[in-house]
């Protein structure tokens, strides 16, 4: 089997190639990147690689030819910064997507596995979990989950053509491992995060609201989750997150804070989109939103039709990340991950 991932070096595609390549059933991965990585070093001497930028109009023709013959591809790439270039990054997200959907066509893949997230979903409750017929209409308050919304509509619409090529959705909590430690910390924190929100000056208490429950999943796990779906080809929407879930306790704990607090949502909103405003740190409120609004995930069906079980608990994942942050951690030899970036 040949499999083409697209953003194969970032958090998700770099522990994806890596499940891949030690796949006996995979006989090439194909990674498309817009910069290429360390090719001396392993996982990515052991990969077939094509530069491209999916932003460019140009590109369909490349990536159409580096997907021919392929099986399946894994649709990795989303660009989430800078947060205030709305229009930058639908160029990027959603045409590139557009730009995929055409290179398989033109290419006869067969099968697109997306990467959606549970930032598409629609507000939701967290006193029980919701499967995947939840509808996706995002979180208004929040740019990345508008476009992962409507990449699920530009998907509505291929699946709608039946132009032979299949889809399936794999739909993440959030996505955590030690390597992405600094990509992470440059997006969401940059200069400040590093030293007061996981460093040494972290407070002895952590303000939260009670709202805030959220779920998350190691890199490695989803990429066991990508490699079963690359198999078994199930269509639909997957959800796929770790146990058990965060709340504000599990949160503070693994900050190093000694408890948390609760705090007023509509208080801490107010702060982050000041400091954003001010261009303190890079993160928009919306991602606050999301944390408030976005739903409990129900995994049965990732476990009961593909098998999946996560090897590594929520509270390990998320304590993997911070310690990644701390040291500055990043991937030998990938753009995206590497320390040096």
């Amino acid at each position: 089997m040949r499999v083409m991932v697209t953003g194969a070096t970032g958090n998700v595609g770099s522990a994806l190639v890596r499940a891949l390549v030690a796949d006996p059933g995979v006989d090439e991965v194909v990674g498309v990147v817009r910069r290429r990585p360390d090719t001396t070093l392993a996982p990515w001497s052991q990969v077939t690689w094509h530069t491209c930028d999916l932003a460019e109009p140009g590109s369909r023709d490349g990536l159409a030819a580096a997907a021919r013959g392929c099986d399946v591809a894994v649709h990795l790439a989303w660009k989430i910064q800078p947060g205030r270039d709305e229009a930058g990054l639908a160029r990027t997200n959603l045409g590139g997507l557009l730009t995929v959907v055409q290179a398989l066509r033109t290419a006869r893949v067969p099968h697109l596995v997306h990467t959606s997230s549970v930032g598409a979903y629609s507000p939701g409750p967290k006193d029980r979990r919701v499967d995947e017929g939840w509808p996706t209409g995002g979180i208004a308050g929040s740019v990345y989950s508008r476009q992962k919304a409507a990449a699920e509509r530009l998907l509505d619409d291929v699946e709608a053509a039946d132009a032979g090529l299949g889809v399936t959705r794999v739909r993440p909590a959030l996505v955590m491992q030690h390597d992405a430690g600094v990509e992470i910390a440059r997006y969401f924190g940059g200069p400040l995060l590093p030293r007061w929100a996981v460093g040494p000056l972290t407070p002895p208490v952590l303000p939260v609201p009670p709202r805030l429950r959220t779920q998350v999943v190691h890199a490695a796990d989803l990429a066991e989750a990508f490699r079963l779906a690359v198999h078994a080809r199930p269509g639909g929407g997957l959800n796929v997150a770790g146990e058990p879930d965060l709340g504000p306790d599990e949160l503070a704990r693994a900050l190093g804070a000694r408890r948390a607090v609760p705090a007023p949502a509509g208080a801490l909103r107010a702060l982050v989109h000041a400091s954003w405003a001010l261009r303190l740190q890079p993160t928009d409120p919306g991602w606050f939103d999301m944390g408030l609004w976005t739903p409990l995930m129900d995994t049965t069906r990732v476990r009961s039709e593909l098998g999946w079980r996560p090897d590594r608990d929520a509270v390990g994942a998320f304590a993997d990340l911070v310690a990644g942050m701390r040291g500055t951690a990043g991937l030998a030899g990938s753009p995206p991950l590497h320390r040096g970036r």
